[in-house]
């Protein structure tokens, strides 16, 4: 009679990092989604299935999801991409809408977004192989700032911007500072130049129809040290080791 598969005791203290850290970096998916497929049964270490992400693993240990051996983590690598407007930034999209890792070159490694834009959104998008680094580079705590062109109909006003500035309310999420200055304006259109921190969902957007403004048009320019600049819409540009490690260390 053939044994069932033993489970893994993990509660067991043992060096190495923890296993979904250890899934992240090697690029299969974000440590987030890493705790949800060990959650799901989908990995195991050693043979033995693992239904908790509070284990430690060691580069000795055999690690497979979904019945396939983890790769070696490759080196962290991290690329510039000008997202167009009209993808959803997802792998798989439910509606069966066009994505962004679909228009992807395909000689580039699977890669993960650190942050989103959303479906109406372009400009900047930074793409990395390292799901531990996207996990770092999201959080505010890193204080890297976002910029971006918006196009908004409406009014603004000075008292406006200054409310923005001191963060708000909306429909009960609280949303930190944001700096907005207007750069021209025709009518009822201005364009604009934001900066956050945040980058909740549809953020900007929430914020402007708070206001009574809709906007647009957003194209992100920046995302900390990383610019646009003149990257084409749909190119895709890798940030060179050097100055990765001197933005981000090792």
């Amino acid at each position: 009679m053939t044994k069932p598969p033993q489970e893994t005791d993990n509660t067991e203290k043992r060096p190495g990092e923890r296993l979904a850290k250890r899934m992240a970096r090697a690029g299969l998916c974000s440590r987030r989604e890493a705790e949800r497929w060990i959650e799901g049964g989908r990995v195991r270490v050693n043979d033995k299935k693992i239904d908790s992400p509070a284990l430690n693993v060691s580069s000795s240990d055999a690690i497979s999801v979904d019945g396939k051996l983890l790769a070696e983590k490759e080196p962290t690598r991290l690329f510039l991409y000008h997202k167009p407007a009209g993808l959803v930034t997802t792998h798989k999209d439910p509606e069966g809408r066009p994505t962004v890792f679909e228009k992807l070159p395909k000689d580039l490694p699977r890669v993960i977004s650190i942050g989103r834009l959303d479906l109406n959104s372009e400009g900047l998008l930074l793409l990395t192989n390292d799901g531990e680094l996207a996990r770092k580079l999201e959080l505010p705590s890193t204080g890297w700032i976002r910029r971006y062109r918006v196009r908004t109909y409406g009014g603004i006003t000075e008292s406006m911007l200054s409310e923005m500035k001191k963060g708000v309310t909306v429909e009960g999420m609280q949303y930190g500072s944001i700096e907005a200055t207007l750069d021209s304006q025709t009518g009822n259109n201005s364009w604009m130049t934001v900066a956050l921190t945040e980058g909740k969902n549809r953020e900007i957007r929430k914020i402007f129809e708070h206001f009574g403004c809709q906007v647009s048009r957003l194209i992100r320019t920046s995302y900390g040290p990383f610019q646009l600049g003149s990257l084409p819409k749909g190119g895709v540009r890798e940030v060179t080791g050097k100055v990765l490690k001197s933005f981000i260390g090792k």
